[in-house]
């Protein structure tokens, strides 16, 4: 496994294109890494002489070649043997995925809609790259998936400190390697993902269709797997379908072990509401319990967002919490779909982002194929997903006639029965459209 002392392995071999073999050898010879963040790198040197020697010299060397290696900066910490081993506890417990602290193992309510995903889970943390790699689980959102990656990614991080485990989201994927390129930086990006020990990709949904994203995923992959790293993924739905994903990316996801989540049952979703409940200092009486697990059937974030406001209601009111006083607090969450409508605005940012053109752009009179596309698609969506007219939408794009509307949501109706790929860019952008209302 690549740790981090693998790190200072390469950070000397850079060093040496510098220096003499006779300065790494006298300065370096006993020093070793310790244990490194986001942004700070621990190295130990035995010897008080040499530790002065190394702070005094070579601090911005040893920087440079970590800027070099992880394409971001670092600050150089060297300690004594006595503070090693301190400094090494207290960096293993900070900073790691800040925010995600309590999507833990333990705080996973587990059921029989997510019993097997959970067990998948913590045997992949258990032993990482030995078993189901990669692990890939799907479900609508809302349900936990992400609280299994998290929880993945703290226990082999309690366990195994010095790994490098790497979490991120499809389109953060996508955006970082377009902003690799364009500051020429295609190395360093692969070198931060394909050098991870655990590597975890929540909604890989987002890398499908785009063509280098896919390719770059492909031979990270690739990179990952064959040197035995623990790959695991979540998606909105199982790889076979992915209509617009390659097919040699679709056949190594389904290598290891898909598994699913399914909304919670009945008797899941209040034990649910118990544990988040008790979590935050309440007590809810059997009847609130009730009601909230037969009104929130679907959606996990839902159900502690009910809880929240409870205790919001709790604690700024001083009210006692019953069903009158739950169904006050969780109105919003009960509202006909009507009332949740996106505004055109966000539509049409969410298209523009997905086709990567700017808002104005998409409004605009511009005829390029794709900018029409994804303008006659914002035009859909909006009638879709909001109550306007014909001629209110025409007006969010420089006044069109309605006609004009008609004819591009009559045009992307055909092609979504033509083309199932088309079908899944809407199932995307609706993705990205009802996550901002989440």
């Amino acid at each position: 496994m690549n740790s981090t002392a693998d790190v200072w392995a390469k950070v000397l071999s850079l060093m040496e294109a510098d220096m003499a073999a006779t300065t790494i050898n006298t300065w370096f010879d006993d020093a070793f890494a310790v244990a490194m963040d986001e942004d700070r790198f621990i190295l130990c040197s035995p010897s008080e002489f040499k530790r002065e020697i190394i702070k005094g010299r070579y601090l911005p060397a040893i920087a440079n070649a970590l800027k070099e290696l992880f394409s971001a900066p670092f600050e150089v910490v060297v300690v004594s043997q006595e503070e090693a081993g301190r400094y090494q506890k207290k960096t293993a417990a900070d900073d790691f995925l800040p925010g995600s602290e309590e999507y833990t193992f333990e705080r996973f309510v587990v059921g029989s809609s997510n019993k097997f995903a959970h067990a998948a889970a913590l045997a992949v943390a258990d032993a990482p790259g030995k078993s189901y790699n990669p692990l890939f689980i799907y479900g609508e959102s809302g349900l936990g998936k992400t609280h299994l990656l998290y929880a993945i990614a703290h226990t082999i991080h309690a366990a195994h400190p010095d790994y490098r485990i790497v979490y991120i989201r499809g389109d953060a994927f996508t955006n970082e390697m377009v902003q690799a390129i364009r500051e020429h930086r295609n190395q360093e990006f692969r070198e931060k993902f394909r050098s991870a020990d655990v590597f975890l990709m929540d909604d890989v949904q987002f890398i499908a269709g785009r063509e280098s994203s896919q390719e770059e995923m492909f031979h990270t992959f690739n990179t990952l797997y064959e040197a035995g790293r623990q790959i695991v993924f979540t998606a909105d739905r199982p790889p076979k379908e992915m209509l617009r994903l390659d097919d040699r990316l679709r056949t190594r996801f389904e290598w290891g072990l898909p598994v699913d989540i399914q909304p919670p049952d009945y008797e899941t979703r209040m034990a649910i509401i118990k544990n988040k409940a008790i979590r935050r200092g309440m007590e809810l009486p059997e009847p609130v319990l009730q009601y909230i697990a037969e009104n929130i059937t679907s959606n996990v974030r839902q159900i502690e967002g009910t809880v929240n406001r409870l205790l919001a209601f709790q604690n700024i009111m001083g009210e006692k919490v019953n069903v009158d006083t739950v169904t006050r607090a969780v109105r919003d969450m009960f509202r006909d779909k009507a009332e949740f409508l996106p505004s055109p605005d966000v539509i049409i940012e969410e298209v523009g982002k997905f086709y990567g053109i700017d808002s104005a752009a998409l409004r605009g009179q511009g005829r390029t194929r794709n900018t029409a596309l994804a303008r006659q698609i914002a035009m859909y969506e909006i009638r879709r997903m909001t109550n306007l007219s014909l001629e209110d939408i025409g007006r969010e794009f420089e006044n069109r006639d309605h006609s004009t509307v008609l004819h591009s949501i009559n045009r992307v109706e055909k092609l979504i029965r033509q083309d199932p790929e088309l079908a899944e860019i809407i199932k995307d952008i609706n993705a990205n459209i009802n996550a901002r209302y989440e």
